[in-house]
């Protein structure tokens, strides 16, 4: 079956037992991507929902496909997040929610980067989606350029990077302390909107144990 024959496939309005299942397969495959990276198979998928593999190759050909199907998930919450950034009317306010918004999807779901990543050789809705994401955050960023306060030549392309570096504490710590990545987004953000009267850090650093066994699952 060709890629534009599944995609048509899964188009078609489905029974309730097989649109349930559908559900049930993404629910699971997006808490599995989450917590495990993009490393999990979709025989662990169909364990982990308690359907048999044959029902998971049923709706989706391959990982792929269903990695597409989150995909068009993800990227409905994130310009979610953008639009409602957009209608605040502080410039600087606006930008602030948007980045902690994007750090918090990321920190919540490992597969993120990856599945984004992706996202420029799916089908062409997945990739409207992500132009239509770029625009909106670029706009967001215009605003904050225009009231001056934005640090200069702060881009969107620069969120990718920024939103790897969030990650990565996020993954060390979720285990020891899952809101610590918090405390490094407010620095990460007070970097690209220069606060002209400092709050105190978010949170408390992280002891040496805790640091240790951070870094020691990381190496």
């Amino acid at each position: 079956m060709s890629t534009i024959d599944q995609h048509a496939d899964l188009d078609r309005p489905l029974r309730a037992d097989a649109a349930r299942n559908r559900e049930l397969i993404l629910q699971t495959a997006r808490k599995c991507f989450a917590e495990r990276g993009l490393s999990v198979t979709l025989n662990d998928i169909a364990h982990e929902a308690g359907v048999g593999v044959g029902t998971v190759y049923r709706r989706f050909a391959d990982k792929d496909s269903l990695i597409e199907a989150l995909l068009a998930t993800k990227f409905d919450a994130m310009n979610a997040a953008a639009a409602r950034a957009a209608e605040e009317i502080d410039p600087r306010e606006s930008l602030r929610l948007y980045l902690m918004g994007v750090f918090e999807f990321r920190a919540r779901d490992r597969a993120l980067a990856d599945a984004i990543v992706r996202a420029g050789k799916s089908r062409p809705s997945i990739v409207q989606e992500r132009d239509r994401l770029e625009t909106q955050v670029s706009d967001i960023i215009g605003r904050a350029r225009d009231a001056g306060v934005v640090r200069a030549g702060f881009d969107y392309r620069d969120l990718p990077m920024l939103t790897a570096m969030i990650g990565a504490v996020a993954d060390a710590t979720r285990a020891h302390d899952p809101d610590a990545w918090r405390r490094y987004a407010q620095v990460v953000i007070d970097g690209v909107l220069p606060p002209t009267a400092p709050d105190a850090m978010t949170g408390s650093p992280l002891d040496r144990e805790t640091i240790e066994r951070a870094l020691h699952a990381q190496s």
